[in-house]
């Protein structure tokens, strides 16, 4: 598996998994048949901004950011309406939303703090989106399926 394929399945696996230390992360990642050092998973987690906190019986377990969990407070209106069409152009994203609504589209995509994503400029009903250099696609449209719920999305 790819990078971006490891940072998909670390970032699940923690969302999905009460995971005390790397070391059973390293298993985790590992029981899928993904190879990985411990060295690649410390940056990977760095790189996806997991940290460690408090599991609230005494012990410690990964969180995702807490700009992640928030972002999804800030959307107005329902989450299923926020994303009316999208339209690739030479390996941007152009992503149209009812109006008013770009600019919390936008706040809650970078806050995701996805690696596929380097950023969005956004207006009144329109964001563009930036991918990093080298990702698919694919790869944006399932970060933001994950990012949003999949009927959220609707292709033009």
């Amino acid at each position: 598996m790819n990078r971006i394929s490891r940072l998909a399945l670390i970032e699940k696996l923690v969302r999905e998994n009460v995971i005390g230390s790397q070391d059973d992360l390293l298993r985790m990642v590992e029981g899928t048949g993904m190879k990985c050092t411990q060295a690649t998973l410390s940056r990977d987690l760095r790189q996806l901004g997991i940290t460690r906190g408090f599991d609230g019986s005494g012990g410690y377990r990964y969180l995702l950011s807490s700009g992640r969990e928030a972002a999804a407070e800030m959307l107005p209106g329902s989450a299923a309406a926020s994303i009316t069409g999208m339209t690739w152009a030479r390996g941007l994203l152009l992503i149209n939303t009812p109006p008013g609504f770009a600019s919390a589209v936008a706040i809650r995509i970078d806050r995701a703090g996805r690696y596929e994503i380097a950023g969005t400029v956004a207006g009144d009903d329109t964001i563009l989106l930036i991918p990093r250099d080298n990702i698919s696609n694919e790869a944006v449209e399932e970060c933001l399926s994950g990012i949003f719920e999949p009927e959220t999305i609707t292709k033009m």
